[in-house]
């Protein structure tokens, strides 16, 4: 298959590489434009957003703090109490902020391939707000678990967004207790409840996360991988790894486990953690990652050629993340000048700052835009992530509040833009005539840009 010329190709990488075209980002990436996407990965991992410096533990202990306030009020007979909505409060403004600095960090990024492939691995393992809990530590969770892994090994990345504590306790791995564990024995002879095994974790890792539905595993492999897990917990208050990863001997239930037909009979933490090992090697665990990272990035349906060029470099490499990035970007089939991906709101919307050389000021503002457009910050509708395909996305309601989006944005800032010179800057080669028409004829600078936004060239990558 035959490469595209350097102009095209320019754009391409940078809007459907990256997110979106900030202004002079074409003309930067010209020369050379796979050097230009190549030069973005690094063995350190991803850039860091803007952060208050806390850690997910410590988010933990100020969640505990609040969740004894709210005790301590509601016994006195007043719930909401002054201390506890300042609680709330500062919980809730903390996960915005996060938010927002992950989307600043989008919009003004000169390394935006680095981004979005780390946007696809956070949406891979992803943990979501749909708990009070975990919505104070899912920043933490990608700065800590995804970003500094993302060019590393995947079985380490995997490790590490599994062992973490916004992922133990999105998936109520935490509270797992293998049934013939010590812990259940005593829980038993003291006439209490033992709690139980929980296979959530254990079950996305494979389904989700790995080798992926098709494999042909069973219900027990998923009960044998659960019962090798439990243990997987987070230290108490009182103990030295308080808020963090904490592997609980007691509540981890002996003997050997058997999971997709190999036998595992290391003692404790280590039992899983081959189980872990043995799934990210797995050739299901390539042709899954595979196929996702060419759907993410190239096609809803993307070219097997692709496919298969992914999963060879991710068996060969040992799951180096670094090598498969390489060998995304410099593949063929991933510079097919048609651009077969609509992008997601979050898409759509940071591509529309960085076009104008800006990015969002407040969560107030960026929050409700994207929970109108469909993407409520951090808040995938499950395990799953959001998903990739444009038939989610592009109802006609959907393009309706995209419009409402680009006409308010254009309010605000087409007075100081050329429409024209817009055009060309966001999408280059890729700015057809029929767009660069309208955009030209347009009765005023606002509704060119409001057009320009709405153009399926801007839509798709």
């Amino acid at each position: 298959m035959s490469l595209p010329d350097k102009e095209m190709m320019a754009a391409i990488a940078v809007t459907r590489f990256g997110l979106g075209a900030r202004p002079g980002e074409i003309d930067l990436a010209r020369s050379e434009p796979r050097e230009f996407l190549r030069s973005q990965i690094r063995p350190e991992g991803a850039d860091q957003p803007a952060s208050d410096g806390e850690t997910s533990a410590q988010r933990l202990s100020e969640f505990r703090d609040y969740q004894l306030q709210k005790q301590d009020a509601k016994a006195a007979g007043d719930p909401k109490a002054p201390p506890v909505k300042d609680a709330a409060k500062a919980l809730r403004d903390q996960a915005g902020d996060d938010f927002l600095a992950r989307s600043q960090l989008a919009s003004t990024t000169d390394a935006a391939f680095r981004e979005r492939w780390t946007l696809f691995w956070a949406n891979h393992f992803t943990v979501a707000a749909t708990k009070q809990i975990t919505g104070v530590v899912v920043g933490p969770f990608e700065r800590e678990a995804i970003r500094p892994h993302v060019f590393g090994r995947f079985e380490d990345l995997l490790v590490a967004s599994s062992t973490h504590p916004a992922m133990l306790l999105y998936l109520d791995q935490a509270q797992s207790v293998g049934p013939d564990s010590r812990a259940a024995e005593n829980q038993r002879r003291q006439a209490k409840n033992p709690g139980g095994l929980n296979e959530n974790l254990a079950r996305e890792i494979m389904e989700l996360h790995t080798v992926g539905v098709d494999a042909g595993y069973s219900q027990a492999d998923v009960t044998e991988f659960a019962r090798a897990m439990t243990g997987f917990s987070i230290g108490r208050p009182q103990e030295p790894q308080a808020f963090q990863f904490l592997f609980r001997e007691n509540t981890h239930e002996p003997g050997a486990r058997t999971v997709m037909g190999k036998r595992y009979s290391q003692a404790g933490e280590a039992q899983a953690l081959a189980v872990m090992g043995d799934l990210a090697a797995s050739r299901h665990t390539a042709r899954h990652v595979a196929r996702k990272l060419a759907v993410h990035f190239v096609s809803d349906d993307p070219p097997p050629e692709l496919v298969a060029r992914l999963e060879k470099s991710f068996n060969s490499s040992g799951g180096r993340l670094d090598k498969l990035a390489e060998t995304l970007v410099t593949a063929p089939e991933a510079w097919d000048p048609a651009p077969a991906k609509f992008k997601t709101p979050y898409e759509f919307t940071i591509s529309t700052w960085r076009s104008v050389g800006s990015q969002p000021k407040t969560i107030a503002k960026l929050g409700p835009v994207l929970t109108g457009l469909g993407q409520k910050p951090f808040s995938a509708p499950s395990p799953k992530g959001w998903p990739d395909e444009a038939q989610v996305w592009c109802a006609p309601d959907a393009l309706i509040k995209r419009l409402r989006f680009s006409e308010v944005f254009a309010d605000a800032a087409a007075d100081r833009l050329d429409p024209n010179a817009l055009a060309q800057s966001a999408l280059g080669a890729r700015l057809t005539p029929p767009v660069a028409k309208a955009v030209a004829r347009a009765e005023s600078r606002r509704e060119a840009v409001a057009l320009l936004f709405m153009s399926p060239e801007f839509q798709r990558r």
